[in-house]
């Protein structure tokens, strides 16, 4: 599509590039949150996934090319965030919310142009069900309302928080990638589970029902994670026993340095404008 054809069809308020797992996540969570169809459009070039999302959202444009739009979401691979930014100006978008890993607000600003509020965000994978920790950063010509509109956008599949771009590298180690240290210590239990004796379906299912119960507690209830573990501590007790040999084996240093490592690892990719590859 020419830019001449893209000005004269219908205008969208809100084009995503890109139709990934991410994009499709933010699609489902704006129309649950009640955006209409006809406002939704969806950039996505590779045919069998266009199809795809053609058919689990219906009314909302699903198409190869760019349209017309006011404001864009790039949820691409940052090696496709230049041919992203020629796409927004296809647009004659306003604003754009880039959640692609490692590309500076500065490297996004410049490759927009003038007349452009760009915000940058990170989500994690947890978007895919609604329950995603997202974090924002201001580009230099956005303003509130631009951070209001970021705010909406990604708040429809989690919560936000406002951060500056230099604790951006923390987020993407935190919550980014936090999703896949859960993972590793759901895995270490339930295989815990499975030497104490216990079925392996049953252990899954335990430890998935913990962390359910754990998370519950803790956001809802507002407490301090070390209130939470002193209430099921007792003198002496099974749970103090554990304790003591995780605490043996460096697990609190061992999660310091991780997200330390990680932190690092990210400021050096963000430099070169490579993917964060831990998130």
């Amino acid at each position: 599509m020419t830019k001449q054809m893209a000005k004269q069809a219908a205008r969208h308020r809100l084009a995503l590039i890109g139709g990934g797992n991410m994009g499709s996540a933010l699609v489902g969570g704006l129309l649950a949150a009640g955006w209409k169809p006809a406002d939704i459009a969806v950039v996505e070039r590779l045919p069998g996934r266009a199809a795809q999302l053609g058919g689990l959202f219906p009314g909302v444009t699903v198409s190869g090319e760019m349209v017309r739009a006011d404001g864009v979401v790039i949820a691409v691979k940052p090696y496709d965030v230049a041919a992203a930014a020629d796409l927004v100006a296809v647009a004659g978008a306003t604003r754009v919310l880039s959640i692609a890993a490692g590309i500076s607000l500065a490297t996004l600003s410049g490759g927009f142009g003038d007349g452009v509020a760009v915000v940058r965000g990170m989500p994690n994978t947890a978007a895919l069900v609604g329950k995603g920790a997202a974090a924002i950063a201001a580009g230099p010509s956005s303003a509130e309302a631009d951070l209001v509109w970021a705010e909406e956008i990604l708040g429809a599949v989690g919560t936000v928080t406002r951060v500056t771009e230099a604790q951006l590298d923390a987020v993407t180690v935190l919550s980014g990638s936090g999703p896949a240290y859960l993972s590793l210590v759901a895995e270490a239990l339930i295989d815990s589970g499975v030497l104490a004796g216990l079925p392996r379906g049953v252990s899954e299912a335990m430890v998935g029902q913990v962390f359910i119960g754990f998370a519950a507690l803790f956001v809802e209830s507002g407490r301090d994670p070390v209130a939470l573990r002193a209430e099921v501590t007792s003198p002496g007790g099974v749970t103090a026993a554990a304790l003591r040999v995780l605490e043996g084996h460096g697990l609190r240093s061992a999660f310091l340095e991780a997200v330390m490592a990680g932190t690092e690892r990210s400021r050096e990719l963000g430099q070169t404008g490579v993917e964060a590859r831990s998130a």
